[in-house]
């Protein structure tokens, strides 16, 4: 499987990369915190690292670390906006629960 991206999301992407001047694509990841365990990370990537997987999805490079990718294979990130509110969104098939505030989440 592997990390995809909507259309939305590759164009915010692309608008961030293209403002920033340079940057191999997004890394898409995870780290322990909130109140489920687990919390989305997202930065941009200037060089890859060891154990780095690789996916291109609307023409972007989506950079997944091997620990991340067990909890997020299969995972869409789309790009919404809604009324004043705009941001990332994870579609992940994985997540079992999310915390009430929307922080966080569990497998």
């Amino acid at each position: 499987m592997a990390v995809t991206l909507t259309d939305a999301a590759a164009n915010r992407v692309e608008s961030f990369l293209a403002n920033r001047g340079k940057g191999l694509g997004l890394r898409v990841g995870i780290k322990t915190t909130g109140c489920s365990g687990l919390a989305y990370v997202l930065e941009f990537v200037d060089e890859l690292a060891d154990g780095d997987e690789v996916f291109e999805s609307q023409g972007v490079k989506v950079i997944v670390d091997a620990k991340s990718l067990v909890y997020i294979d299969g995972t869409e990130l789309d790009y919404t906006k809604e009324g004043l509110n705009e941001g990332f969104k994870f579609i992940n098939p994985n997540q079992a629960d999310e915390c009430g505030c929307g922080e966080s989440f569990t497998v």
